[in-house]
């Protein structure tokens, strides 16, 4: 592996993604309530992170094989303990922000406390409020013999208590503190804007749930479980796949714990039992410093609603100025291209063409695949209308979408009623392209719109994450994009296309065919560049063609918001590769390729598409990339590739350290690449004159 110094293990430099969230929260220049939300974030994707790659990687652990991570040869077990050591020294650092945040709120007539900081009267009042409100509603269990170590729901909260009978026998005290019945917040009646959170209070007064006890210890406890299955292995062909599905999804909530989470430190003794009994090693658990949930935090914005200055300023999608929504959008397609940009654009301009789509008496069929929808969608409303106005509708829909699962099987049953045509998911490969074509028959015959984006067909969504949507009536697009469908529609994969990329079989090549010619390029002296905007980079295959095309010469900028897996700027390897990455205000989740400097604008190739480049993208997947093939689309895509490279606000770029360091100074004028487009849209002459 002669580039194994090149090389950052996928599992840590997610992590280093997330840290990137975290430090959001604690941005100065980031308006406090909007800080809450980053607290937020760091906390459900790093549950996620355990409950998808940790898992993965204990599965792995468990299977008594050694598996090796393919860059920087760590066995899973190496990667887990790495990961846990990392997890811990990156909760010290929350407890430290989330400090910081509940001292500014205090300001603001927002607190929350513990019982350190009320009276005795004040007491009083919260016990009578918990033995009226709270304990008719819990249920307090004790372990024994005879009552067992109960199943711990996924991330739900638990109070661990540890007892001592009258006897001198320890027993063990668990009472589960979700509930639907009480607030999580629980405000003190004689001080508004106080609260304590549920858990505290119940954790406080336990010892009343189990008066024939004395509490030796206590503490609140979270697990979190392994949610990665794949369908693939388990699936048996003579079920219906929607129902093994749903099966599916309420066997995840069952699986094997990957972490434990815990309020208060409690004697090893205890701690190992615990462990023991809910299946997991102690290096497992995870003693934090902040409250185990931060869901809560939602319902303190809603209190700061009315506080200028702690929000980000409104904003919303703005028209797009390519388009008029009186008109035709596929007479209007049929004569440009146009550019979605999301969440600058409204995403109208599209669910319009939709339902015109579906009234148009030359269109004979729509085709889509779905991958997230939101859960009141317009476009499925609008395949709906094409459907019921007699019109072909097939629509692949991607079931095994994680955590998307139970909102997929719904309206694929939605769709199904109306007299769609539904296919799933291929068996060995996920579909994640974002593709529609719409067929018409015409005077002229046969005529295809096709629709290309990077991310999904998702209304809520469009408004919270940067995306790019092309919408062309480029016929040899359509023409590709309607054989991709045809082997869909086989249970297939395409073989080969004429100008769309499609992975699994034509994308990676295409991709490493288009860094050849920059190579070529850069050995016979011309300008060579490459230019990526992608959200997380993890294929070896690809990585080690960018070290190939620097070593040869060829400038290389890559804007990659999460995992990065190649070390820029290391001596004779990637010293001509410089990578940033942007957390901000929304989402990064655009997808743009770039080959070429532009000195010769006809000779640069630019795309946008649905693909990462990780190994599960280009081998595993079904995805889609598109060439731009307008003059103006091209130089708006540079533009927004240009401004986000620049960006000193939100942007932080990556060491020959494997540190991801702030280009923000005080003594020049920041650039916020997101806040720069929002601009750009309000004031149309700005990205006419860009």
């Amino acid at each position: 592996m002669e580039n194994i110094k090149c090389y950052t293990n996928r599992e840590l430099s997610w992590l280093q993604f997330n840290e990137r969230v975290l430090d959001e929260a604690g941005n100065p220049r980031v308006p406090l309530a909007e800080r809450l939300t980053f607290a937020s974030i760091y906390q459900t994707n790093l549950d996620e992170f355990f409950m998808v790659r940790v898992g993965t990687l204990m599965v792995q652990m468990n299977s008594g094989e050694e598996i090796r991570e393919n860059k920087t040869n760590m066995t899973s077990a190496e990667q887990v303990s790495a990961i846990l050591e990392r997890v811990k020294e990156l909760e010290l650092k929350k407890a430290r922000i989330y400090e910081q945040l509940m001292g500014e709120i205090d300001p603001y007539g927002i607190h929350i406390i513990n019982f350190n900081k009320l009276s005795e009267s004040e007491g009083e009042v919260l016990e009578n409020y918990f033995d009226n409100n709270i304990a008719p509603f819990l249920s307090p269990m004790i372990i024994g013999k005879q009552q067992p170590f109960p199943f711990l729901n996924n991330k739900q909260l638990y109070a661990y208590v540890i007892l001592s009978s009258k006897n001198g026998k320890t027993k063990v005290g668990i009472v589960p503190c979700t509930n639907s019945v009480f607030s999580r917040l629980i405000e003190i009646p004689s001080r508004p804007g106080t609260f304590m959170l549920c858990e505290e209070l119940i954790l406080h007064f336990v010892s009343k749930l189990y008066e024939n006890y004395t509490v030796k210890e206590k503490s609140v406890i979270r697990i979190t479980r392994n949610a990665d299955i794949d369908a693939a292995d388990v699936y048996d062909e003579d079920l219906d796949y929607r129902n093994f599905m749903e099966h599916l999804i309420k066997q995840r909530t069952r699986l094997s714990p990957v972490r434990l989470e815990m309020s208060r430190i409690i004697n090893e003794k205890s701690k190992i039992e615990l462990a023991s009994s809910v299946g997991i090693s102690p290096l497992h658990i995870i003693n934090e410093q902040t409250p185990l949930d931060m869901s809560f935090v939602f319902q303190i914005q809603d209190r700061l609603h009315t506080k200028p200055g702690l929000f980000y300023k409104k904003r919303s999608p703005r028209p797009s100025l390519s388009l008029d929504l009186r008109k035709s959008i596929i007479a209007q397609i049929e004569k440009k291209d146009v550019l979605l940009s999301y969440p600058f654009e409204s995403m109208k301009p599209f669910i319009n063409m939709l339902h015109e789509a579906a009234d148009d008496t030359s269109v004979v069929s729509i085709k889509m695949t779905l991958y997230r929808v939101a859960d009141k969608s317009k476009i499925i409303d609008a395949l709906i209308e094409a459907a019921e106005n007699g019109k072909e509708v097939v629509v692949l829909i991607e079931l095994r979408a994680r955590f998307d699962e139970a909102n997929n099987i719904e309206m694929s049953r939605r769709l199904e009623e109306a007299g769609c045509r539904i296919i799933y998911g291929l068996g060995d490969y996920k579909v994640h392209s974002k593709l529609c074509l719409i067929t018409r028959h015409t005077k002229d015959g046969l005529s295809y719109i096709t629709q290309i984006g990077t991310g999904n067909y998702n209304e809520k969504t469009s408004r919270l994450y940067t995306d790019l949507s092309l919408i062309t009536a480029d016929q040899k697009i359509g023409s590709d994009a309607a054989n991709v469908f045809r082997a869909l529609l086989l249970g297939e994969t395409v073989e080969s296309t004429d100008c769309l990329l499609v992975a699994p079989n034509c994308l990676q090549n295409k991709i490493l065919e288009l860094m050849d010619s920059e190579i070529k390029k850069a050995a016979e002296g011309k300008k060579a560049y490459i230019g990526i905007k992608i959200n997380s980079l993890t294929d070896k295959v690809i990585i080690d063609k960018l070290i190939k095309s620097s070593e040869a010469g060829v400038r290389i900028e890559l804007i990659i918001r999460g995992i990065c897996c190649l070390v820029p700027q290391i001596h004779g390897k990637t010293d001509n590769i410089k990578i940033i990455s942007i957390v901000g205000r929304y989402l990064e989740h655009s997808r743009i390729y770039i080959f070429g400097d532009g000195e010769n604008p006809s000779e640069q190739k630019i795309y946008i598409g649905s693909a990462d480049f990780m190994t599960r993208n280009t081998e595993r997947r079904v995805e889609v990339a598109v060439p731009v093939y307008d003059q103006d689309i091209k130089n708006r895509l540079l533009h927004i590739f240009n401004t986000a490279m620049s960006d000193t606000e939100k942007g932080k770029e990556l060491g020959n350290d494997r540190i991801y360091r702030s280009r923000y100074t005080e003594s020049e004028k920041s650039v916020n690449s997101q806040e720069i487009f929002y601009d750009e849209t309000y004031r149309p002459s700005a990205i006419k004159n860009a």
